[in-house]
């Protein structure tokens, strides 16, 4: 049976997709990539307490999965931790203010696991100025189990629609993690602030590219290089396959499959019931690190919840197309010098699948 490239293409939305042969139908039953989700099942499988915390860390979430950190032992009781700068994103984080959010995140989920041995983390931020490690970390007896690291395992950030169910009181406890607009007219201000900027981006041939190069497509690539964006799954596989859904036509964000992924992930951005906000007093790495803590806390809650989190920073980052944007968010929401730090659509939604890691092992020094 034939199909037209627009057909085949048109189906990228709607959740099916005929294979054009019986081999192709076969080809993808078996396309998850093991390898690379493999560390999820390694998270608190070490004997060393220290490897043990940066096996649950390294499932932190972080600006394209570009996963930028660089671990070392160090004594009998110390980790120095890096932000590798060979992973960052000079178009879209050009002052790499998401990149070191993503340390953040990493930094709670540490802190929590090593807490839930029984072990407290003490933090010396940026001991050596910007140019040095993020952060050494002594770790000692006396940690707290946090409740929140329940939800380690099942923490996703999410990527597809939300259910039409509306965000209610249920969620009144994730105001301890960040601002929550519910309705009116604040939420449906940052809904179209986010939509303007997501739009913007995929307009601006340099911020489209720098998420196109990051593709990983099909099983092959998902385990050969387990970071930057994923896509995976039968549908996918099948159509790079056909020779349909390759970097270069995704470059295009005007062709048919490009246009379909933006008008959805636009859809998504309209539809989202409720908006998060992560906000700090200012703008300075320590705030970033904090906001990415508060971060990773609040997809934690949300998760303990039913929830779905998505991230949305196009409409706080800072190259030229955006940048207005990004001021009038601030001007709202963070008056008087402060700034809005993330920016999340909260709902109900179907479970997203775990994101690729890269093992443990290739993210240490020494």
């Amino acid at each position: 049976m034939s199909m037209s490239r627009r057909k085949m293409l048109s189906l990228i939305g709607g959740g099916t997709i005929l294979a054009a042969t019986g081999a192709v139908g076969a080809f993808v039953t078996t396309r998850t990539p093991h390898a690379a989700l493999a560390p999820w099942d390694m998270a608190g499988q070490y004997p060393d307490a220290r490897m043990q915390a940066l096996s649950w860390a390294l499932l932190a979430p972080n600006p394209h999965n570009r996963q930028p950190w660089e671990a070392e032992l160090t004594g009998d009781n110390g980790i120095t931790l890096w932000r590798d700068k060979t992973r960052n994103l000079p178009v879209t984080d050009p002052f790499d203010r998401q990149l070191t959010i993503g340390m953040g995140c990493f930094l709670e989920l540490c802190r929590m696991a090593a807490a839930e041995d029984g072990l407290a983390t003490e933090a010396e931020l940026f001991p050596d100025g910007e140019d040095g490690p993020v952060a050494r970390l002594t770790l000692s007896p006396g940690g707290t189990p946090d409740p929140l690291f329940a939800h380690a395992l099942d923490r996703r950030s999410h990527k597809e629609a939300f259910t039409p169910q509306i965000v209610g009181s249920e969620a009144a406890s994730l105001t301890d993690h960040a601002t929550l607009f519910l309705d009116g007219a604040d939420r449906d201000a940052l809904k179209q602030f986010a939509l303007d900027a997501w739009l913007a981006e995929a307009a601006t041939p340099e911020a489209w590219q720098e998420s196109i190069d990051l593709l990983r497509i099909g099983k092959g690539e998902i385990n050969a290089q387990p970071d930057g964006i994923d896509a995976g799954g039968p549908m996918l596989e099948t159509l790079a396959l056909l020779g349909i859904f390759t970097r270069e036509a995704a470059s295009d964000a005007n062709n048919p499959g490009s246009r379909d992924a933006i008008e959805r992930t636009a859809a998504a951005i309209q539809a989202a019931p409720a908006i998060t906000l992560n906000i700090t007093p200012g703008n300075t790495r320590t705030d970033q690190i904090e906001a990415g803590r508060q971060w990773m806390r609040l997809n934690l809650a949300a998760t303990g919840l039913g929830l779905a989190l998505r991230p949305v920073s196009q409409a706080l980052q800072e190259y030229a197309e955006v940048a207005p944007i990004r001021d009038a968010v601030n001007a709202r929401f963070a008056p008087g010098g402060g700034t809005v730090q993330m920016l999340g659509l909260l709902g109900y939604g179907e479970r997203t699948p775990r994101t690729p890691r890269w093992p443990l092992e290739t993210r240490m020094r020494g």
